[in-house]
């Protein structure tokens, strides 16, 4: 939240959907697995321990294993998993469990299929980091605890979906699986008409050049007078949001160095009252911004860095322009919101996208669309939204994670903001002084196109390596 929400109570999570059970996709499904050849160099072991046909969470537990000769890097190895997605609209998100490589070294990525079929239109696509070293060969991975979920925590429907194997309750070869190696397939049978080593996923390649904003926030620190020339304001001005009598400090915006790249980072801070807590942001000077992309990539933290946790933190990314009047129906705002350690209600962390169309601050009423996900967004994330003339569409780290109607359309332009601050001062009572810390690697705004992540991530990639820290060719209001 990014204005004077003072009184926001969120509602609490949706109930789940029990979904009705589809016998014709499990008797689809293969009682064995063999018909997909070893001599790939590469196998594929699958069990599930949600055999339901409807379940919270899907849960594809895997092995890799090298049937080859030599030994494999599994840098070079990606396996996917293929499901029907319960709606055009749903979203999921991957986590792991528990793996012997190492949670930390998968990843996961939802991805849709050019040719959709009865029991596929989307993939989770595995893949390993540097980090999960080699397979000698006839070695395998070790189980791998994955699952995956929708991002409303709806009830989801597995029964459907191609790769899924409701009898599979131990380890064993599971051809609805590929894997590819150094991006030849060397597993598994896709369905029909999506053989992965097809160009499947959405090209990368940045759109036209337009009017654009890219900013990597390469400054020496807060009073580098570059901030202003390049239309930055730190705000030093007293006000909302936030804990009353809390002071928006300039000097606690920094730049440092991070592996060859410039990260800005706000520190927000309190020793238990208002007169002692410290908030930061940073804006925009011009409200020229409106339809388009908007991109970022931002680093929110679930614990401070030093002192006692549990304080109602907000760390955020958003658009917004100025209430004119309560209820005024030009108003606009568009705002990531990270708490960790919920607020406004909520009792735990919780990330909301939401759009607004207004807002009267007192007595408190508002008109806006929401989304959210109840769990840990601790670290790095790349987070877009994008405004055309029907919807507002957020993402997170690529996946889709809301989309909200015409009605929240803006009307006007806005500003570009980050800022962390104090919801209140309820969710941590100690005195001790504690300090939190956002950081954000560069922010992205092209005028009146929609990106897709992955055109996003080509865009600043190009930016980055023609040496470019700074652009702003979006033309004034």
């Amino acid at each position: 939240m990014s204005t004077f929400r003072r009184s926001r109570i969120r509602a609490a999570a949706a109930a789940a959907v029990t979904l009705a059970m589809g016998c014709t996709a499990l008797a689809a499904l293969p009682t064995t697995a063999g018909a997909a050849a070893a001599a790939g160099g590469l196998a594929v072991q699958y069990r599930t321990s949600a055999s339901g046909a409807t379940a919270d969470q899907s849960e594809p537990w895997l092995k890799v294993r090298n049937t080859g000769s030599t030994s494999v890097s599994l840098a070079d190895v990606k396996v996917r998993y293929y499901f029907k997605a319960d709606s055009a609209s749903a979203a999921y998100r991957f986590a792991c469990s528990w793996a012997v490589k190492g949670c930390g070294n998968i990843t996961g990525t939802f991805k849709t299929l050019p040719n959709p079929t009865a029991t596929a239109d989307r993939y989770l696509e595995i893949a390993f980091t540097g980090g999960a070293g080699s397979l000698a060969a006839g070695a395998d991975t070790g189980d791998m605890q994955l699952r995956f979920y929708r991002a409303d925590w709806q009830t989801l429907r597995q029964s459907d979906d191609y790769s899924f194997g409701p009898e599979r309750s131990t380890y064993g070869d599971w051809s609805r699986i590929t894997a590819q190696l150094g991006g030849v397939t060397a597993w598994g049978e896709a369905p029909g008409g999506n053989d992965p080593t097809d160009p499947t996923d959405p090209p990368t390649d940045p759109p036209a050049d337009g009017p654009t904003l890219f900013d990597d926030f390469n400054y020496s620190g807060h009073a580098d007078p570059k901030i202003a020339a390049n239309g930055w304001s730190v705000r030093s001005n007293s006000g909302g949001p936030g804990v009353p009598g809390a002071v928006w400090a300039p000097e606690k915006v920094t730049f440092a160095n991070q592996s060859g790249n410039s990260i800005m980072n706000l520190e927000t801070s309190t020793a238990g009252t208002g007169a002692s807590t410290v908030q930061t942001e940073i804006l925009t000077r011009s409200s020229k911004f409106r339809n388009g992309t908007y991109a970022a990539r931002v680093k929110f933290s679930d614990a401070p860095k030093s002192g006692p946790d549990g304080d109602h933190l907000v760390q955020t990314f958003f658009t917004i322009n100025d209430l004119k009047a309560p209820m005024a129906d030009d108003y606009a705002e568009y705002d990531f919101e990270y708490l960790p350690n919920g607020g406004w209600g909520e009792p735990s962390n919780i990330l909301y996208t939401t759009s607004w169309e207004t807002y009267r601050p007192d007595p408190w009423e508002a008109v806006n669309a929401h989304s959210e996900a109840r769990q840990s967004y601790a670290g790095w994330h790349d987070l877009v939204v994008t405004i055309d003339g029907n919807a507002i569409t957020y993402y997170v780290d690529g996946q889709p994670f809301g989309t909200h109607g015409a009605a929240y359309l803006p009307e006007r332009p806005m500003s570009i903001n980050f800022n962390q601050w104090l919801i209140d001062l309820a969710g941590q009572s100690s005195t001790t002084p504690r300090a939190y810390d956002q950081q954000v690697d560069y922010v992205l705004h092209v005028k009146d196109q929609v990106l897709t992540p992955a055109q996003v991530s080509a865009l600043v990639s190009g930016y980055r390596a023609a040496g470019t820290t700074f652009r702003d060719t979006v033309p004034g209001v």
